[in-house]
């Protein structure tokens, strides 16, 4: 299959992208810089450019595009690219979708989202039936997923995939973490009791690979793992996994110093649950924490698992 992706330059893109050429899957990725290479395509997302044409042939459409949410101190300027680099990506493409003949618009659209749409879910499970929450994370993916309506209206399958914390050594949650704990100053934020969404780097990319061949599937499904644990849980477990002691806390008030108004998003707690995956009978290779962290931290390439 022949498949369009933005955003493969990433952290996730990038290991998406190796898995699927493994699989024989052309992937063609869109790049906002002039193209250098024989499966580049310039686009402008920013400006709305994208020449429709580029998804004539494409089974799929791929879009993980999006300024990093943890990358920089959210003042006025970053929290409006974080809004902006999703929905102008999303929207975009999913015009472009609309603009093409009904012969030749893509069969699905994989359009990134991420679990900050229910908010702070406290002790609550949800699934996917749970409305947005509220906060600034939860108004991004509002718009964020409407965005894409423009191709779902045109007939293409549309697979909103609200993406938890992929666990992997070489980048996402872990990455910053790991020189932490293993100096043996792992600490778990807050009070601890808030609840992370994980899900191992290994079923991340098998999932989304899942999705895109399950045409029964569309609309919005939570990437996370079956058991999501508390952060004092996560901190816990991550110092045995790299045999670490992992005692401290780092409190509210100090988080806020460091991060601003991030903070406020790192200390929610989301108790969010793969219901479609596990209605669809999708097999998780890691539904719990500790063997994910052992594989993630052990094994260099889980794209090519």
């Amino acid at each position: 299959m022949r498949i369009v992706m933005a955003g493969a330059s990433g952290f996730l893109g990038t290991t998406l992208a190796e898995r699927l050429r493994s699989g024989g899957h052309d992937v063609t990725r869109l790049v906002r810089r002039p193209a250098e290479a024989p499966d580049e395509i310039t686009w402008q997302p920013s400006a709305g450019q994208l020449d429709p044409a580029v998804l004539v042939t494409a089974g799929a459409v791929i879009n993980l595009a999006g300024a990093g949410v943890g990358d920089k101190r959210w003042t006025a300027h970053y929290k409006s690219l974080i809004r902006s680099s999703r929905v102008d990506s999303t929207g975009t493409i999913a015009r472009a979708i609309r603009q093409l003949p009904p012969e030749d618009r893509p069969k699905v659209l994989l359009q990134s989202s991420a679990v900050g749409w229910y908010g702070d879910t406290g002790d609550r499970e949800v699934t996917e039936e749970a409305p947005a929450g509220t906060g600034f994370l939860a108004d991004v993916c509002r718009v964020w997923e409407a965005a894409a309506r423009p191709a779902e209206d045109a007939g293409t399958r549309v697979v909103l995939l609200r993406t938890g914390l992929p666990l992997d050594a070489r980048g996402g949650l872990l990455k910053p973490q790991m020189p932490l704990f293993r100096l043996g100053a792992g600490a778990k934020l807050g009070g601890g009791k808030q609840w992370v969404p994980w899900i191992s780097l290994t079923d991340w990319l098998a999932a989304t690979e899942f999705l895109l061949n399950r045409e029964d599937l569309a609309g919005p499904v939570n990437l996370v793992g079956p058991r999501p644990v508390t952060n004092a849980t996560f901190t816990r477990t991550l110092g045995k996994v790299l045999n670490r002691p992992a005692l401290l806390q780092v409190p509210g008030i100090a988080l806020q110093v460091a991060l601003g108004e991030f903070a406020h998003e790192a200390l929610r707690s989301q108790r969010v649950l793969p219901g479609v995956l596990e209605r669809a009978g999708f097999p998780f290779t890691h539904p719990d924490l500790e063997p994910a962290l052992r594989a993630a931290i052990a094994d260099p390439s889980p794209a090519a698992a």
